[in-house]
């Protein structure tokens, strides 16, 4: 594969990359996927009990579709889904491997890789990339004393290790309100804290009542219009913005659940210009090709501070504009499009 030049190299195994995988498979294009962990690891990272807030058609790709128990996806029948995607196409799919270095330019690329599991690595030639590393390696930061604290977390799982004890969930969007009722379902005594004068508007319907009570009733406590100004082993120091007024609320662990954003130190390294404002990469909004001649990016990596607007949804359909687009560019070369041969 090393010796081989690609027509093109997928990074990231999410959804959106694997959407592109599965229009470059079927218009027999050479291609790989590379991603540092297995397939859809953002899914696989989320909370073990959650359901989606969307039907089950609109996580499909490939035209391949999902089957479920109930109206709405779990977490892990969307796993199986995509893991059936790449097994029953064959993508060449590469997990467990991280790109290191990108050089050279459109038509000659050159991707260096690191095994994550074991040693060594690869180097591939390609004439075309597509960037499709997602958001969720990358939480957003308070950027508090204390936030590196062994206790404080930026990604929650699930309820049973917090049994019993006092756990501050900071944010008031979905992944803040369903982790929180989690928990408090789980044992714990929960109190939110959120800069808001509530809780985000756009929580899924069958979340905002359910939060909504348990606050009204007193069983999970909230603090609205307040941060958090520093951790400590055993509690979080508090400010209420409006009266300035400081306070201390005891905890054992503090979940900071306020969202996440691109790699954009990669982004910047292969030369995509980011917006001053916005931080979304500047690209071709029809071919989604970037600043960069012959690198294109796919699902939410594209979106910017705004990546609240691009979902499995409707990032799945970039992978048939990016492939549409790279296939014109392919035929302007008379590039060869032999298959490479499967991974052993």
């Amino acid at each position: 594969m090393s010796e081989e030049l690609l027509d093109a190299i997928v990074i990231g195994a999410g959804p959106a990359g694997l959407s592109c995988a599965v229009g470059l498979e079927r218009a027999g294009h050479r291609y790989v996927v590379l991603d540092k962990a297995g397939v859809v690891d953002a899914i696989y990272r989320m909370p073990t009990d959650m359901v989606f807030f969307t039907t089950p058609e609109l996580l499909e790709i490939g035209g391949f579709p999902m089957v479920c128990s109930g109206p709405k996806p779990t977490r892990a029948e969307a796993l199986m889904y995509y893991r059936r995607v790449v097994e029953a196409l064959r993508l060449h799919v590469r997990t467990y491997e991280r790109v290191t270095r990108v050089s050279g330019s459109d038509g000659a690329f050159q991707v260096e890789t690191r095994r994550t599991v074991g040693t060594g690595g690869h180097s591939y030639r390609t004439r075309k990339l597509v960037v499709a590393t997602g958001i969720y390696d990358n939480p957003n930061r308070l950027g508090i004393p204390g936030e590196d604290l062994p206790h404080v977390s930026h990604y929650y799982r699930e309820a049973h290790p917090y049994h019993g004890r006092d756990v501050t969930v900071i944010g008031g969007a979905n992944s803040s309100a369903e982790a929180a009722l989690e928990l408090f379902r789980g044992g714990a005594r929960v109190t939110i804290v959120h800069r808001g004068k509530g809780f985000a508007s756009g929580l899924k319907y069958w979340v905002a009542p359910d939060i909504a009570n348990r606050v009204r009733n007193g069983q999970i406590n909230a603090r609205f219009e307040t941060v958090v100004t520093a951790i400590e082993p055993n509690q979080v120091r508090l400010r209420h913005t409006p009266s300035g007024e400081e306070s201390v609320l005891l905890s054992d662990f503090v979940l900071a659940l306020i969202g996440y954003h691109a790699d954009e130190a990669f982004i910047a390294s292969l030369g995509i210009e980011l917006d001053p404002e916005t931080r979304k990469p500047k690209l071709d909004p029809a071919t989604l090709e970037s600043n960069v001649p012959g690198i294109s990016l796919a699902g939410v990596v594209s979106a910017g501070v705004d990546n609240n607007k691009v979902f499995i949804e409707n990032g799945r359909f970039h992978g048939e504009r990016i492939v549409a687009a790279l296939g014109r560019a392919l035929s302007k070369t008379g590039a060869s499009a032999t298959k490479p041969r499967a991974q052993e």
